[in-house]
């Protein structure tokens, strides 16, 4: 962070906001929502940077700086996005070199430059890294329906109830924006490792995750997750972003759960689709953008490439999951929608341009200009309601449980 961020110039709008825009004023007109009218895509896609200051860098993300853009050795560029340090302990197998997990942030550039792109792709992908590569087209569809079930008639009045499973951004903004929109919303953690930006993040989780019911599970207690199982057949909607492993672990077959509850929409987001290998791909939101092409299309606008925006395939995939999620809700009809975070950058991409693509190229340019200034300055909003504790609401929904 600059050492006088308050003076410190502001960078221009981040570009694809109006794309997010237009999604909101969708999802407004579809849930009757004056609170979702009242938002705009640029306080959505820009207010996690505009609250800490993020400064724009070019080939290094936003914020902690987790994730670089390096050049290889057939004229791609490499997106490797070290999230945790045990990530480190892959970088070895990565790059076939002992020691790797040690190196420092030039080493690991060097090596890359010494590798093609799409052999480090597939090597990161099946060690569980989070890479990408700036020229790679999305594996799978943005949005697509996995699974089919039957028609649930409700109460015109009726209040749907959302369990969200996710974390970070992309679907607990998901699930604030249905929270907005009217819903009531059950947040579930794991007790053991609940989401990680209640602490590193905490201004972001306040606001994504204001007014949910909070609950803790042991997910390694039988008892606890069939109470969590019981709970997701009463809902209306069941928000997750767990790879099929995750899910199996949790005894939870969720297309068959599609098929035997009437009515229930369940919302599936991950990094490059729901189906087949692309489902077990790591992906967040730096490297899921870089995947969707959006450092290529900075990279045509101006000579140089680098990060659009902060982490932007989460709110745009946070976004679109509210708006198809609840449009499902309102047929009445059960079914399973995965979401691509990859693939929605991508289509985000090619309908703005098809849009304004006059514009949307300024934008890149004047994004590509600023390197060393701030994220665009956007109002904090306030907040609606209180932020629960971690497992605050667990008797509530679960009844009696061990203590967090």
């Amino acid at each position: 962070m600059p050492t006088d961020a308050k003076t410190a110039e502001r960078g221009p709008p981040i570009p694809l906001w109006r794309w997010a825009d237009r999604q909101l004023r969708e999802l407004a007109t579809v849930s009757g929502s004056d609170r979702i009218a009242a938002l705009d895509g640029l306080t959505i896609v820009g207010e996690r940077g505009s609250v800490r200051d993020f400064e724009i860098r070019g080939r290094r993300s936003a914020g902690v700086g987790g994730s670089y853009l390096n050049p290889t050795r057939d004229g791609s560029w490499f997106a490797l996005t070290i999230m945790r340090e045990e990530d480190r302990a892959y970088l070895p197998a990565l790059f076939g070199k002992e020691g790797m997990e040690h190196a420092d942030q030039d080493r690991i550039a060097a090596e890359i430059a010494l590798n093609d792109s799409g052999e480090l792709l597939a090597k990161g992908r099946a060690l569980g890294l989070p890479v990408a590569c700036a020229d790679e087209v999305p594996a799978s569809p943005a949005v697509e329906v996995l699974s089919r079930g039957s028609r649930r008639d409700r109460e015109p009045n009726h209040r749907p109830l959302v369990v969200d499973m996710s974390a970070i951004w992309a679907g607990p903004l998901c699930g604030h924006l249905l929270w907005l929109a009217g819903a009531e919303v059950v947040k579930v953690e794991s007790r053991k490792r609940p989401d990680m930006i209640r602490s590193s993040d905490p201004q972001t989780f306040e606001v994504v995750n204001q007014g949910k019911d909070c609950i803790a599970v042991d997910l390694t207690n039988e008892s606890e997750r069939n109470r969590l199982v019981e709970l997701i057949r009463r809902a209306d909607i069941v928000l997750e972003a767990s790879r099929p492993r995750a899910l199996r672990q949790l005894g939870v077959d969720a297309n068959l759960i599609v098929q035997q509850v009437p009515g229930l929409v369940w919302l599936s987001i991950t990094g490059h689709g729901a189906t087949g290998e692309p489902a077990n791909w790591v992906g967040v939101g730096n490297d899921c953008a870089v995947a969707g092409g959006l450092s290529r299309a900075l990279a045509d606008a101006t000579g140089e490439i680098g990060y659009v925006g902060d982490a932007l395939a989460d709110p745009l995939t946070g976004i679109t999951a509210a708006l198809e999620g609840w449009r499902a809700y309102k047929t009445g009809n059960a079914v399973r929608i995965g979401f691509s975070m990859s693939a929605i950058a991508a289509r985000a991409l090619s309908e703005e341009r098809a849009y304004d693509g006059p514009a949307l190229d300024a934008e890149l340019r004047a994004w590509g200009a600023a390197v060393g200034k701030l994220f665009p300055l956007v109002p904090r909003r306030s907040g609606l309601a209180s932020v629960h504790d971690l497992g605050a609401d667990t008797d509530k929904w679960l009844g009696q449980t061990h203590p967090c």
